[in-house]
């Protein structure tokens, strides 16, 4: 009688622990829900290493290679180089073509004294 006992309390014990395991703080249910966030952390630092290896890149272009500090300086802020001419040409809108050139055929009026 007194196995039974001892028995009937280790499988008791065995099934407590099985209950933790499965279903406590800490069971398998959030260990799968830590790696899913692990590997979404993982893909995520991927992308950010990218980026930061092509900014590397463009640092050092920028500042070993005079041509590429021309061609930023060129592009983002307009610059030209001395005895160079500018020319900028620009292409009428489609809507609003047919009014400038109405626009400019016609002579403005001249004021009413």
């Amino acid at each position: 009688m007194r196995r039974w006992w001892v028995l009937a309390l280790l499988l008791l014990a065995l099934v407590g622990l099985q209950v933790k395991l499965w279903w406590g703080e800490g069971g398998l249910g959030e260990a799968r829900a830590l790696d899913v966030r692990v590997s979404a952390q993982r893909a995520e630092n991927a992308r950010s290493q990218q980026r930061n290896d092509a900014l590397s890149a463009e640092v050092e272009d920028l500042k070993s290679g005079a041509a590429a500090v021309e061609d930023r300086a060129r592009s983002e802020l307009g610059m030209i180089k001395p005895g160079e001419t500018f020319y900028r040409v620009v292409e009428p809108a489609k809507v609003g073509a047919r009014r400038v050139e109405k626009a400019l055929d016609t002579p403005a009026p001249e004021p009413q004294p």
